[in-house]
């Protein structure tokens, strides 16, 4: 087995390098004509500029916290994990980003060259880049991080707990950060250009148009990126907390570093069977790639299993995580791109109140069986394997991130290809295949959201389980949480308003920021004489700067607020009241995050359904109404929506680390 777990590290570097050999192939394909190029080159510089300033300003808080848990913990390595867990979710959002600003435009004359197969084929490898690098630096990560430990179990989690707080940390500030970009260059486009100056989606004489691809790329790729990279080693963390304080110690710690590299070989296996499957059509191609790497990882994983411990307990509770993370899958998608879009679709014959209002309802009906499934997945593990099976539940979820993050990047690509094609006048029919490219990304994001989600419910009960064991190995007795106890009802509301402080604070980050964009394009289309007509040049790069500006501006409150939240709750009220305050903000942070993400999917899609002709089709009344939903849905699904999971998290691990601190306090 030592033999084994020493490769696993170079196994993740194999992965990496497969990310990079992808990303050489990709910039092979031909960029399009000189007008493409500028408008990629825009995008690209744009996105670039705002990683980069979002990572400097970043780089100033893991120095504090870097320094913080030095001190509190008295454990430097604790300190360096979290400083690695940073730097490798900020790593896979630089190589991601590259990727994907550099597959864009290719991705449309890809669609002029071959048409739909060859541009689903440049679009979902550039997205890979993004899935293998997530993948494949979790592995490198945990991996060593693993090896080091390993000769001491007992006080590994306390050193691995800090790579998971790291990548928590830049999850955050990068989905919050890219969020608000995305969201109010979206926004900001739309209201002046779609609503008020009634111009096309993506019409070059709308200077926020590249501010607006610009975001794609930071929200959904790098935020997205960051995201399930936040998930997929938060679960792994988890897993090997519990598994910390069972019997065959050793074994149980391997087992789910052992299911992520197994899940990065089946995952690099899924992108490569594209090459096969991209002649079907785009919706079915990207869930049989998904298949292929789930297939794989199924049978590896019983055969890892059995060696490995000699039982299959462990395996059913893997099994029932990847099963649960399928079905949130397909309930996602059912709706976002089911009949209840339609239903939303129709509802807007009656106005913005009626799309509003049925949009609603869905988003809050859709929670249901998405709950359901994590609920009957949390049992079935935990009667396999008690606790520690429902954090390997979670591991067995994301133990395909490659793949399914890859089916998440591609959609921003293939957004921006639309971008590209209509500013660059390339012609309603390669707009088409772009168009119908991007709606499926609408529906692939939804699911990457919905295993972020919930994977995220499992880690989270993992997480709370860690913490509680933690505080009762320092304290010397067990630590219940009892529901009759003042401090944990204090905590439980506390921690439950957690998701809505967040989700206010960041709508209206949003809201703020677009008005700006607002107020600068209404001067453009009003003081630049002939840019409505198509005659002057609009002024692209005040609307990226007042985009970026905003964006960077904005996050910083909602994300110290995140990590410092726990901390004062559990030295203020104790460590009974903190475990309140995290059960609290899981079930309602689960539930907001699920109703929100789906919303803003099912809005998005059905305002595209009418403008494939339906109900009128684009510029009719329906069409109106629908653009004031998925308005309203942009920054539920890309802002407030995905950083719930990413918060519960978040909030659990700081509460994990600083557990044996806050204990000792009040002994």
């Amino acid at each position: 087995m030592d033999a084994i777990l020493t490769a696993v590290p170079f196994i993740g570097i194999a992965g990496f390098v497969f990310a990079l050999v992808t990303y050489f192939l990709v910039i092979r394909y031909p960029e399009g004509n000189e007008k493409m190029r500028a408008i990629a080159e825009k995008i690209h510089i744009g996105a670039m500029v705002f990683l980069k300033q979002e990572y400097k300003i970043i780089a100033v808080f893991m120095a504090i916290v870097v320094i913080a848990i030095a001190a509190l913990l008295k454990n430097p390595w604790t300190a360096v994990a979290y400083l690695s867990g940073g730097i490798c979710s900020m790593l896979a959002g630089y190589v991601g980003m590259l990727a994907a600003t550099r597959a864009n435009v290719r991705t449309t004359q890809a669609a002029k060259d071959g048409g739909t197969p060859l541009a689903l084929s440049v679009a979902f490898n550039g997205g890979s880049v993004m899935g293998m690098c997530v993948a494949a630096l979790g592995v490198v990560g945990l991996g060593f991080f693993f090896l080091f430990t390993k000769k001491d179990p007992g006080t590994a989690p306390i050193i691995i707990n800090g790579f998971a707080m790291g990548a928590s940390s830049i999850a955050l500030f990068a989905r919050v950060g890219g969020g608000i970009y995305t969201k109010s260059a979206d926004v900001g486009s739309d209201l002046v250009g779609k609503v008020e100056a009634g111009i096309p989606e993506d019409d070059p004489r709308n200077p926020g148009v590249i501010a607006d691809n610009v975001g794609d790329n930071v929200g959904d790729t790098a935020g997205m990126g960051a995201d399930l990279f936040e998930s997929y080693v938060g679960a792994v963390v988890a897993a090997m907390a519990i598994g910390a304080t069972m019997p065959d110690t050793l074994k149980v710690m391997s087992l789910p570093i052992f299911y992520i590299t197994i899940g990065l070989i089946a995952s690099a296996i899924g992108i490569l069977s594209m090459g096969i499957l991209k002649k079907l059509n785009p919706q079915s191609a990207l869930r049989y790639a998904t298949y292929v790497s789930g297939v794989i990882f199924i049978i590896s994983g019983l055969i890892c299993t059995k060696l490995l411990m000699g039982s299959l307990n462990h395996y059913w509770s893997v099994i029932a995580g990847l099963v649960a993370g399928a079905l949130i899958g397909v309930e996602s998608e059912y709706f976002t791109s089911g009949s209840p879009v339609k239903k939303i679709a129709h509802a807007s014959t009656s106005g913005p109140a009626g799309v509003v209002i049925s949009g609603i309802a869905t988003g809050f009906m859709s929670t249901l069986m998405p709950i359901i499934t994590i609920c009957v997945a949390t049992a079935i593990s935990y009667y396999f394997s008690g606790l520690y099976g429902i954090a390997i539940a979670a591991v067995g979820m994301l133990a395909t991130v490659g793949i399914v993050m890859s089916t998440d990047s591609y959609g921003p690509i293939s957004d921006n290809a639309g971008g590209i094609a209509e500013m660059s006048g390339a012609g309603p029919e390669i707009r088409k295949i772009t168009d119908k490219l991007d709606s499926l990304g609408n529906t692939t994001a939804a699911i990457g959201k919905g295993f972020a989600i919930g994977s995220a419910a499992l880690t989270a009960l993992a997480l709370f389980s860690a913490f509680q064991q933690t505080v009762s190995t320092v304290m010397g007795k067990p630590m219940s949480i009892d529901l009759t106890s003042a401090k944990v009802v204090i905590g439980l509301f506390i921690g439950g308003t957690m998701p809505f402080v967040i989700t206010a604070l960041t709508m209206e980050a949003v809201g703020r920021s677009a008005n700006r964009l607002v107020e600068e394009i209404r001067r453009q289309f009003r003081e630049i004489k002939g840019l409505l007509e198509g005659t002057a040049e609009p002024q692209i790069d005040k609307c990226v700067e007042i985009a970026t500006k905003g964006a960077l501006r904005e996050m910083i409150i909602p994300g110290v607020l995140a990590l410092m939240a726990p901390l004062i709750v559990g030295f203020g009220l104790g460590p009974k009241a903190l475990g309140g305050f995290l059960a609290g903000a899981t079930v309602v942070g689960v539930l907001l995050g699920i109703m929100m993400c789906n919303v803003g999917g099912a809005w998005d899609n059905a305002k595209k359904w009418i403008e494939e002709g339906n109900l009128g089709g684009k510029k009719s009344d329906a069409h109106k109404a629908a653009v004031v939903g998925d308005t309203i849905g942009d920054p539920f699904k890309d802002t407030s929506g995905p950083s719930m999971n990413i918060l519960i998290k978040l909030m659990s691990v700081v509460a994990l680390v600083f557990a044996p601190v806050i204990a000792k306090f009040f002994m």
